[in-house]
């Protein structure tokens, strides 16, 4: 993708009585001042749009979800090694297939329901049309990644029902980074999703939509995780 998506930030929703920044006063007290005059700015339900603009004047990083930015927690070292490493694998596999597709750390994905009102950040995705310059969300991923954590749980999976709207989106994985597990969400032909995903616990880790396998262990080999 061309370009990172903006980092956002949404402090805690508060009524603002006096939306002025005092003379004088610096450091966190600025800082959290600075926070409160951008919430005042966020519409009631933002769309992608005005996400996409927005500037919260703070060093967090936020997802749109129904109108509402939701904070994203700094990730865990397993958390973001699992990412690099099987980013840095799949982008290696496509590559020597010369496929002409890419994948993307951290992309904005709209999905098709609720679209004016949701930007969705997975860890990885893939997609196989064109990146280009300035591009602020990512266009028909085919493959889309998810890393949980025990903290995340409820978010991860929300967003995953998300991606399965998008029609482009083939397979959804999710990852544990507490421990050696994923599991994988396929489209039949059909063009339907299974009820459940299929858990993988051992074995190799296949990725059909993009040709893509390895044994799931030596993923997490150095991570010093066990099943």
């Amino acid at each position: 993708m061309g370009s990172a998506l903006p980092r956002f930030g949404l402090p805690s929703r508060r009524l603002l009585t006096d939306r002025s920044t005092p003379e004088g006063i610096s450091g966190p007290i600025r800082a959290i001042t600075a926070s409160m005059l951008a919430l005042a700015k966020v519409p009631i339900r933002m769309t992608v749009a005005e996400f996409l603009k927005w500037d919260s004047q703070d060093d967090l990083r936020y997802e749109l979800v129904d109108g509402e930015p939701r904070a994203m927690a700094p990730a865990s070292t397993i958390h973001g090694f699992l990412q690099n490493e099987l980013g840095r694998l799949i982008g290696n596999h496509l590559l020597e297939r010369a496929s002409g597709c890419e994948v993307v750390a951290n992309p904005g994905i709209v999905p098709r329901l609720l679209s004016e009102h949701n930007v969705r950040i997975p860890d990885l995705a893939v997609t196989c049309s064109p990146l280009a310059p300035g591009q602020a969300t990512l266009s028909d991923p085919v493959l889309v990644i998810e890393i949980l954590s025990p903290s995340n749980q409820a978010k991860t999976w929300t967003n995953v029902w998300a991606y399965t709207s998008i029609p482009s989106v083939r397979e959804i994985l999710v990852l544990r980074a507490d421990r050696i597990a994923a599991e994988l969400l396929r489209r039949s032909p059909q063009g339907e999703w299974p009820d459940r995903p299929i858990a993988i616990a051992e074995g190799e880790l296949a990725l059909e939509s993009i040709g893509f396998g390895m044994a799931l262990a030596e993923l997490y080999a150095r991570t010093g995780l066990g099943a």
